[in-house]
């Protein structure tokens, strides 16, 4: 029995050592497939080089009118996000909102939304399209300070509360 499992043993060593040798035929093909390839890209980079230097390219200017943006001061250190946003479930964005969550399902949304207007606040579902996410709002406001302010209270409640600017 003892030598059985000593041959065993042996032939298993036997087949270890010898499966995992790499072959050098495999590594000569790689090397003459990449100096192969080498070789077809060097004669194009001498054509582009050369195209480029004998044909120079002007693009002509181009006037676009200008577009009116509005710039949201920080000259209190306020910070503010902006987005591009639009009303899923409420009556409606002023300047500055005060979001108090962000989801990616709106079932979870609608949730929170539930939660604060059982707490008194008229909360609003808003989705931001670009980054396919529904923010939920728990106030809105004209001015800055106010909103900050707003903002400031949630915090105790939403420790991640932060300021939304509707970019329209």
């Amino acid at each position: 029995m003892k030598k059985y499992m000593i041959l065993c043993a042996g032939l298993c060593l036997a087949m270890v050592f010898t499966g995992c040798k790499s072959k050098e035929s495999a590594y000569k093909q790689a090397y003459e497939k990449a100096k192969a390839a080498e070789s077809a890209q060097a004669p194009a980079e001498v054509i582009e080089t050369q195209v480029a230097t004998e044909t120079p390219t002007v693009t002509p200017v181009q006037t676009r009118p200008v577009t009116q943006t509005t710039v949201v001061d920080n000259v209190d250190n306020i910070s503010v996000r902006e987005e591009r946003v639009s009303v899923v479930s409420g009556t409606g964005l002023r300047n500055f909102s005060v979001v108090v969550g962000s989801f990616s399902v709106i079932a979870n949304a609608e949730g929170l939304q539930q939660r604060l207007k059982n707490a008194g606040y008229a909360a609003q579902i808003v989705k931001n399209v670009d980054r396919n996410m529904y923010r939920v709002v728990a106030s809105t406001f004209d001015d800055k300070a106010s909103a900050a302010q707003s903002r400031d209270q949630l915090r105790g409640t939403y420790p991640d509360a932060w300021l939304l600017y509707n970019v329209k």
